[in-house]
């Protein structure tokens, strides 16, 4: 950033009042360090940077963003509820509730402490074999195939007339003279009428 020198600066003295009462204005006098032909000041030696202050959390992070999991969201009034005229004691229905949501709570931060963990490594591991396995065998085989596709083919189609076509071809003229021929002749409705 550069700074523009003091004796560039040129002290103009503007009067914008529509008084004509003859009236002046005093101005105060410019701050030191823009008066005209003072010495600059020294540079200040630079502050080290703050640690910018670790945010609070305002809001809750959503650790489900696809909702995944939303069949799991249960609340209490899904599960418990009393009707409007029977009730118990208040102390039983608070001491009920804060009751279920505190096991609900504890039970699943002691299951996830368990089982997490490895179930998370089981998974990470599950997919890294799956890529490799579609990285290093799977795509390669495809590629491979692509490339010598056609030889295989020309290979299958010779081996197609060679062997497979001339049989179909023979069997073909064989079945060709076989004619079926139906005739109503031995069906009867009279004979159907005097069974029943």
């Amino acid at each position: 950033m550069m700074m523009v020198s003091d004796d560039c600066l040129v002290e103009c003295n503007i009067d914008d009042s529509d008084e004509d009462d003859g009236e002046q204005v005093n101005t105060p006098p410019p701050p030191p360090e823009f008066a005209s032909k003072a010495s600059t000041p020294a540079p200040k030696a630079p502050t080290p940077p703050v640690a910018p202050p670790t945010p609070e959390s305002t809001s809750p992070v959503s650790r489900d963003p696809n909702n995944i999991n939303q069949h799991l969201k249960v609340e209490v009034s899904d599960v418990l509820a009393e009707p409007a005229t029977p009730h118990s004691i208040d102390q039983v229905w608070i001491y009920s509730l804060t009751g279920f949501e505190r096991t609900r709570i504890w039970t699943y931060r002691c299951l996830s402490l368990l089982f997490a963990v490895p179930f998370a490594f089981l998974c990470g591991l599950f997919i890294a074999v799956l890529a490799c396995i579609h990285v290093w065998v799977l795509v390669p085989c495809l590629q491979l195939s692509y490339t010598f596709l056609p030889c295989l083919r020309s290979l299958c189609l010779c081996a197609v007339n060679v062997f497979v076509s001339p049989f179909c071809s023979s069997l073909a003229l064989c079945c060709s003279q076989i004619a079926v021929s139906l005739s109503n002749k031995d069906w009867s409705p009279t004979k159907d009428k005097d069974a029943v």
